[in-house]
């Protein structure tokens, strides 16, 4: 039988043991790497090809949420399954539009993740309890979820956001981009005026509701 590779993505190394541990214990799956950040993430796709890759949200560098976009659009084979420790109704909508398969807290147990492996392997799209009910609430309003703050960034702009929140200046920004510091200048004024947001600390305040960054960063 064909197993299941899986890739794991998630920078807090004991959380990325007990998940590895949880998955060691499953039938016909194979973890193929570990991964602490999104670039790495999309690095290791490319190589190793896994099947479903669990995506911690917020990672340092480049965050789930932007890896998962990306991911999406380079390998649309690859199932991203979202881990998160927040039953946030924000978090699922961003996760969701992002093009995740589902959605699945840290908390959960080994038979929660096989279910939400086996689901998301079937095309299906898997949602934690605790969070299916916003999907529900959004369809009994009979209307489209409105995006979040987030969805009204572009790729880079999210991820512009997620390093002037981990405290990168214009200068640290534009080198790990390779971006010219006008450049980055640019997005930053572009990511306020959509956002309506014109000081650092608000702009922190947001990444942190949004999931791009932890409030320990």
């Amino acid at each position: 039988m064909t197993k299941t590779k899986v890739l794991l993505a998630e920078d807090h190394t004991l959380v990325r043991a007990g998940f590895r541990a949880l998955l060691e214990k499953l039938d016909g799956v194979q973890v193929i790497g570990e991964v602490s950040d999104g670039r790495e993430a999309l690095r290791m796709s490319k190589e190793a090809e896994p099947d479903v890759v669990l995506m911690d949200i917020a990672m340092p560098g480049m965050n789930g949420l932007e890896a998962t976009s990306r991911m999406r659009q380079e390998y649309p084979r690859i199932k991203v399954l979202m881990l998160s420790m927040y039953t946030n109704e924000e978090y699922l909508q961003e996760a969701l539009r992002a093009g995740a398969a589902g959605y699945l807290l840290k908390d959960a147990d080994r038979a929660e993740l096989e279910l939400a492996i086996k689901t998301v392997c079937r095309g299906e799209t898997y949602l934690t309890p605790a969070v299916a009910k916003f999907t529900l609430d959004a369809y009994c309003r009979k209307g489209d979820v409105q995006p979040g703050p987030l969805g009204r960034l572009t790729g880079r702009q999210r991820e512009i956001l997620q390093l002037i929140a981990e405290g990168c200046s214009t200068k640290q920004i534009a080198q790990r981009l390779d971006l010219s510091v006008k450049t980055v200048e640019t997005h930053r004024a572009q990511l306020m005026e959509r956002l309506e947001i014109h000081d650092v600390p608000g702009l922190v305040r947001l990444a942190i509701r949004t999931g791009l960054v932890r409030p320990d960063s």
